[in-house]
């Protein structure tokens, strides 16, 4: 079984920053893709940014130059979140696309969400 663990997520002022993180764990034995979702009340869910194996990074028009998204290490992903607006509260989610043992294809997981609230 594939475990992702999210962290970091709260309350902050407009203007403020927060990092987030997710650590994967169990049985996988490749990471592709790493990445943060979002999804506002009333909203589908969203791509905020992304890192693929070799490191290129995919964002949000609505979040360039504000986030960054790093892969601390082969199973941990960071998303550091600054000049947050009342725009970015949503519960994020992590998202890795790799194989678990004993499957022959990739697949994507998911973390269970961190709420993420930013007051104006």
């Amino acid at each position: 079984q594939v475990q992702l663990v999210e962290s970091g997520g709260g309350v902050v002022q407009a203007g403020g920053s927060l990092r987030l993180s997710c650590a994967v764990s169990g049985s996988i034995v490749s990471i592709n893709d790493m990445g943060w979702y979002r999804q506002a009340p009333g909203k589908q869910r969203e791509l905020v940014a992304q890192i693929r194996y070799g490191g290129t990074t995919n964002y949000a028009d609505s979040v360039k130059g504000r986030f960054t998204i790093s892969r601390d290490n082969a199973k941990t992903v960071s998303l550091q979140m600054n000049s947050l607006q009342a725009e970015d509260t949503a519960v994020y989610y992590c998202n890795v696309v790799g194989r678990g043992a004993g499957l022959l294809n990739q697949r994507p997981y998911w973390g269970q969400g961190t709420q993420v609230t930013v007051s104006s």
